[in-house]
């Protein structure tokens, strides 16, 4: 069973409500690039994390999940995937779930332009929304503006940077993937009047869930092929993206010294060389018992908010945050 048919919620919905993000803006020709692109880019897959985190957090509010909540769950995927635009330039990545990524079709500056259009479409129709009875639809619009960009800085300035912090590794990955992740949830619950501290639950819980999201991430990067990741394995490697695992690593003296030699120029045969060490030593282990504490959060939580109905639901998200991909 796919997540959303887990977690009841009509995936045609949300899908209809991120185009009409596009169809509705009057500014943007309906066969122009720049529509087409958007609309080609979230048609081409996704599981629709993010949206489906604003649904259920607006399931533990007074109000029943409305209007309201499948436009901010719209917003979130907005979010998202003029995010991933971003990281693909940053990456020089050829593809994207399985196919060419955005830049590769439309060049990078024209990718660059449509990316900002999505995060500045996204701000454009949060900021009508604001005010003291809305103030939390600022979070998610700051999350856009602020904390991924902050993110995606912080993944370029530690390109092929092996002293990085664990604390560095963290609060990058936190920016990138958790926060907005935490904020769906958040700005969910509060669109349905949902008690300010069950929403600041539902954040941390999120939050958790985002950490535990991209380390797994990060070793699928080590122990799945071409084909499942849709880019190529080993390409955060490649990138000079220092993930969890590899600072695990780093800490065997055996193992730094190759690492290290890993720059832009180094060749296919030298990058599969350090993700065969890699492989065979205990840093994928060790990474994983991080993702599984980041886990056990999630599901204190659950417990905690156990007397709302909901909270199945988070269940059933902690479920399947547990099993991907394994």
């Amino acid at each position: 069973m796919k997540l959303h048919e887990a977690l009841n919620i009509d995936l045609n919905e949300i899908n209809r409500e991120i185009e009409n993000l596009v169809a509705r803006d009057k500014d943007v020709p309906k066969k122009s690039q720049l529509a087409q692109s958007v609309l080609e880019l979230v048609a081409s897959g996704g599981k629709r994390l993010r949206p489906l985190m604003v649904i259920v957090g607006s399931r533990f509010g007074r109000k029943p999940t409305g209007r309201r909540a499948l436009q901010l769950s719209a917003a979130a995927e907005f979010i998202h995937a003029a995010s991933l635009i971003h990281d693909d330039i940053i990456d020089d990545a050829e593809l994207r779930r399985g196919g060419p990524a955005l830049h590769t079709k439309t060049g990078v500056l024209s990718a660059v332009h449509i990316g900002n259009y999505m995060s500045a479409r996204v701000i454009e129709l949060l900021s009508k929304h604001t005010g003291d009875k809305n103030r939390y639809v600022h979070d998610l619009s700051s999350v856009a503006t602020a904390q991924l960009c902050l993110g995606e800085y912080q993944q370029m300035e530690h390109a092929f940077d092996y002293d990085i912090t664990m604390d560095q590794y963290l609060e990058k990955s936190r920016n990138k993937t958790a926060l907005l992740m935490a904020t769906c949830l958040r700005v969910g619950a509060l669109s349905t009047e949902s008690p300010e501290e069950v929403a600041n639950l539902l954040y941390s819980f999120g939050e958790a869930l985002g950490m535990s999201f991209q380390i797994q991430d990060d070793l699928l990067d080590f122990t799945q092929s071409t084909e499942v990741l849709g880019k190529p394995a080993g390409s955060d490697l490649r990138h000079g993206q220092v993930t969890l695992p590899v600072l695990y690593a780093l800490q065997d003296s055996e193992l730094a010294s190759d690492i290290r030699k890993i720059g832009p120029d180094s060749s296919d045969a030298e990058v599969v060389h350090v993700l065969n060490l890699i492989n065979r030593s205990d840093a994928l282990a060790r990474a994983e018992e991080i993702s599984q504490d980041y886990l056990e959060q999630a599901a204190g939580i659950v417990q905690e908010l156990s007397a709302y109905p909901a909270h199945a639901d988070l269940e059933t998200l902690l479920q399947y945050f547990a099993g991907r991909d394994r």
